[in-house]
């Protein structure tokens, strides 16, 4: 028997802005590439995609959810280009799915990106990810992919969102 979500308790969920190299973020990471490796039956390796001064302001960010002190959730972006953000690494621990975490991730990633001058967001989660597609179709992202294709068929799936009150 599964044990039921854990409810949202908000006044105990706080966002941190941190590094890619926090320890509190280390078991989202090391969970995140176990997840990409055994869905997509090859080695993953985070550490190596991006330098983690990408995700680093003025130009980027990462965040992490965190509750009662303890990581639960996290996520970042990047700059595409002078006008885009691109969201990366956004996860939600095995523990705490299923409660809203990963919308609010969103949300945070959004308003900084929006507080930095970004006027739209961009990303791509992988075809194996139904999980991840269905959220952001249902948080308001755009499919820039044929939907009614098989996702296997396109590869990384991307989608993207302007962003309604960007800081000027």
């Amino acid at each position: 028997m599964t044990a039921a979500p854990r409810p949202l308790h908000t006044a105990r969920v706080t966002v941190l802005h941190t590094t890619v190299t926090d320890p509190l973020a280390l078991p989202l990471l090391d969970e995140l590439t176990h997840e990409y490796s055994t869905r997509y039956e090859r080695p993953v390796d985070l550490s190596l995609e991006y330098p983690p001064e990408e995700f680093a302001p003025p130009r980027g960010a990462f965040l992490l959810l965190l509750e009662d002190g303890e990581p639960v959730a996290g996520g970042a972006y990047r700059r595409y280009d002078a006008g885009t953000a691109e969201l990366k690494r956004i996860w939600t621990h095995s523990a705490h799915r299923r409660r809203g975490l990963a919308r609010r991730v969103l949300e945070a990633l959004e308003a900084d990106a929006g507080a930095r001058g970004y006027r739209r967001v961009y990303l791509t989660t992988g075809p194996r990810q139904p999980e991840a597609r269905g959220l952001y179709l249902a948080a308001g992202y755009r499919p820039l992919f044929d939907l009614s294709a098989a996702p296997e068929t396109i590869g990384p799936l991307p989608f993207d969102k302007h962003l309604e009150n960007p800081r000027p």
